[in-house]
Formats: C-alpha cells, sequence, structure tokens
C-alpha cells in the first residue's frame, strides 16, 4: 500500500502540534522544581507525604518538600523543604502536614508568624503541628459523641 505525500506531511503537523501542547503543559505547571534555600521541619507523623510535595502559605506554592529522612536519635520524621528566595519567614513559622481532600494528596502548610527575625538556610522550623489522620479525626469525633450522651444520662 502506497501512502501519499499529504498524509505524512498531516501526520508530522499532528505530531508537532502533541509536541507543542506537551511543552506547553509543562511549562505552565507547577512540577518543576523550587529553587530556593533549603528549610526543615520535625514531625511525630507525616502521614505519606512525598519527595515533591508542594510547600503552601495560605494555599500559594512557595517550595517544594525536597526530600524526608528518619532521625536515628528520636525516630521522628525530618521534612526537607525548599522555600523560594523571595519568601522570608519569620522564626515563629508553624509547620503542618495538611490533605488537599479525602483523596488528594499531601502538602506543607506553613502558618508565618509575626517575628522579625526571619529564618536563614539550613534552619529548621520548631513549631509544627503532627499530620491527623481522617480516621483519627472521625474516631475522636466519635469518642467525644458518646461521652457527651453517656454524661447526660
Amino acid at each position: 500500500m502506497r501512502r501519499s505525500p499529504v498524509e505524512t506531511v498531516l501526520g508530522a503537523v499532528v505530531l508537532l502540534v502533541a509536541v507543542c501542547f506537551l511543552a506547553f503543559a509543562y511549562a505552565t505547571s507547577a512540577v518543576l522544581p523550587v529553587q530556593g534555600y533549603p528549610l526543615k521541619a520535625v514531625f511525630a507523623k507525616i502521614g505519606g507525604l512525598q519527595a515533591g510535595a508542594d510547600v503552601r502559605i495560605s494555599g500559594i506554592k512557595v517550595g517544594a518538600v525536597t526530600a524526608q529522612t528518619l532521625d536515628s536519635g528520636t525516630f521522628e520524621a525530618v521534612v526537607h523543604m525548599s522555600i523560594m528566595p523571595d519568601v522570608h519567614l519569620p522564626r515563629d513559622t508553624v509547620a503542618s502536614i495538611a490533605s488537599e481532600g479525602l483523596l488528594g494528596g499531601k502538602y506543607v502548610r506553613l502558618e508565618p508568624g509575626h517575628l522579625n527575625a526571619y529564618l536563614a538556610a539550613g534552619d529548621t522550623v520548631t513549631a509544627t503541628k503532627d499530620f491527623r489522620s481522617l480516621e483519627e479525626t472521625v474516631s475522636e469525633m466519635i469518642f467525644l459523641a458518646t461521652q457527651n450522651s453517656n454524661g447526660l444520662r
């Protein structure tokens, strides 16, 4: 079976458009690594947080999780992050692990404090809140509901 030159040119145009679409999607998405200064935070539980996860302030991405390690002395999770260079975090910033929803991924939520002293490259965020799973939250609500109903009887 013989192919015409029009089919070959049309196929090349379709492939070129597909490559342009993929390049545009990659460039406009937030999957590019964040270049900035390193910070650490120590948590008892990180609930499945992955390297590459977002670091956000007020829902806006300001960094990324670069790695996670286990402190061999305390057996706590150490989360390594890269924060954009133009974001200056006060020393009393609070870090917590949050979920994007029931089926969403995890991310690090930063709540900046009010001190005039700022975290420098390599510093550790000392105020952290551990991850609370949906199961833990529901079981606590059930426990509180049964305690209240037992106390009223």
